[in-house]
């Protein structure tokens, strides 16, 4: 019996959302590098840090925050999803994203809860004690297209904000790659 190579995708500037664009035949969103002190207000303070997404968004909206899925697929120990995280109670969408899981990394109990596609994985990592940090790659920005609308409730072209980030375990190991999306947002009235 011939042996099948299936191949992991690359580590693109937008991998691994560009995986799902490519296996749903759509064309990738125009997408480009910005300095991050370039960003405007409030995606600078939301996205050029080292912490996880999960706890600055819901710092940022007062809520905390589930994911919806809606795409996965899953190679033996290379988990990939596409997500939206969303505001509990309202279901606001307040990200839009992929991520590319390194499952083998994380202790059984954090496996069950990525597995279970509901919470989101810096809420798993840290209310699983798992010691990790956070290293942007890229900041990011996009023209919004038909997916990203769609994803985001969103109508018309709209200039959005993401970053490629990387979760690397204590020993540099990386449990995740991850691009992520914000919507339009407003700064809040202090």
């Amino acid at each position: 019996m011939p042996v099948v190579q299936i191949k992991i995708p690359g580590t693109g500037l937008i991998h691994p959302l560009d995986d799902f664009y490519a296996r749903a035949g759509l064309p990738v969103p125009p997408v480009a590098e910005v300095e991050p002190l370039a960003m405007p207000e409030p995606f600078r303070s939301l996205l050029v840090h080292q912490q996880d997404m999960t706890s600055t968004l819901e710092k940022f909206h007062n809520s905390r925050i589930h994911l919806r899925l809606h795409g996965k697929r899953q190679l033996e120990d290379d988990y990939f999803r596409e997500v939206i995280l969303e505001l509990d109670g309202s279901n606001k969408p307040v990200e839009f994203g992929a991520i590319h899981i390194h499952l083998n990394l994380f202790p059984a109990e954090a496996r069950h809860w990525i597995l279970q596609e509901y919470l989101p994985l810096g809420r798993i990592l840290n209310e699983n004690g798992i010691r990790y940090t956070s290293r942007p790659v890229a900041f990011l920005r996009f023209a919004s297209d038909k997916l990203i609308n769609e994803m985001l409730g969103l109508s018309g072209a709209q200039m959005l904000y993401g970053r490629r980030n990387r979760l690397l375990d204590h020993q540099e190991r990386p449990l995740a790659e991850i691009i992520e999306i914000l919507p339009p947002t407003e700064l809040k009235k202090s």
